[in-house]
């Protein structure tokens, strides 16, 4: 009976010495084997893994995805002495864990040092361009050279960027105020601009139009005339129609026109000779003589 607790004590040690030699890596880590701490081994592949109980070997873990970094707010100058105020955000992973721990240790002095590294390269791309090749479409040609420095740095801590991204520009506060007013003085710039070239158009138009208007009304003349000559023309033909037709109704159809003529008004008064030939067809019913 005294022999139970003792198998059982040799039992329990050995399921515990066992279990220590005993890890598992999953899809989600790598892990540093280490032999009275220096590295070993690298397991990088998921699965059981075995190794000596400790205190011979240790095991390290590391994280095998993607991680995000996040930078602080940076104020950069640009070559056109513009400052502006950076933020950007990174993708990051661990590609040699054991160059890895013996350049930093842990991931947490490994982010600090990223973060140093993407800083210094913003730092040196943005410096070198002009703000307005920050805030354009070549934004994407900036970055691509901000990860390429930053990889090579990088590399040396066994790390890999995967990529950089700017996530905001801005101007620092103390100068929003100035680059605000300036915009607001380009914009009623630009306003007057566009105002003097409408109303220099609107001269134009309406200078136009005032030329259109005499030639319409010189021609609308021109053909009312040619209109009037014609109808007179057509009168005097018909006229001298109806006189070769017909003189003696001609010549009493004349006179008739002169009488009306003549004594138009209520108290109309002529004073004429007493031969005179005008009211000869008043005074007989004849026609006078031809």
């Amino acid at each position: 009976m005294r022999l139970i607790p003792i198998i059982a004590i040799i039992a329990a040690v050995l399921i515990v010495g066992a279990l220590s030699c005993v890890f598992i890596v999953d899809e989600r880590r790598q892990a540093l084997v280490l032999e009275f701490g220096r590295v070993k081994r690298v397991e990088q592949e998921p699965g059981l893994k075995f190794k000596y109980p400790a205190p011979i070997n240790t095991v390290e873990y590391f994280d095998d995805r993607i991680l995000p970094l996040e930078t602080d707010t940076l104020e950069v100058t640009p070559r056109d002495n513009r400052r502006l105020v950076v933020s950007a955000f990174a993708r990051w992973r661990i590609l040699d864990p054991r160059r890895f721990r013996q350049s930093v240790l842990t991931e947490a002095a490994g982010r600090d040092n990223l973060k140093n590294i993407l800083n210094d390269e913003l730092r040196k791309v943005l410096g070198s361009v002009d703000s307005d090749v920050i805030l354009s479409e070549e934004r994407g040609r900036l970055m691509h050279q901000i990860r390429e420095g930053a990889r090579g740095r990088a590399s040396e801590l066994g790390v890999e960027i995967v990529d950089v991204r700017i996530r905001q520009t801005d101007l620092p506060s103390q100068n929003l105020k100035a680059t605000f007013d300036r915009m607001a003085a380009e914009r009623q710039q630009e306003a007057a601009d566009q105002v003097a070239r409408g109303k220099e158009a609107a001269q134009i138009i309406r200078a136009e139009a005032d030329r259109r208007v005499v030639e319409l009304v010189a021609d609308a003349r021109r053909q009312a005339e040619i209109v009037r000559g014609e109808a007179d023309a057509e009168r005097n033909r018909i006229f001298a129609e109806a006189y070769g037709k017909d003189p003696e109704f001609f010549s009493f159809y004349r006179s008739l026109r002169a009488y009306e003529t003549a004594l138009k008004g209520n108290n109309s008064t002529m004073v004429l000779a007493p031969d005179s030939e005008f009211f000869d067809y008043l005074k007989s019913d004849a026609a006078p003589a031809q």
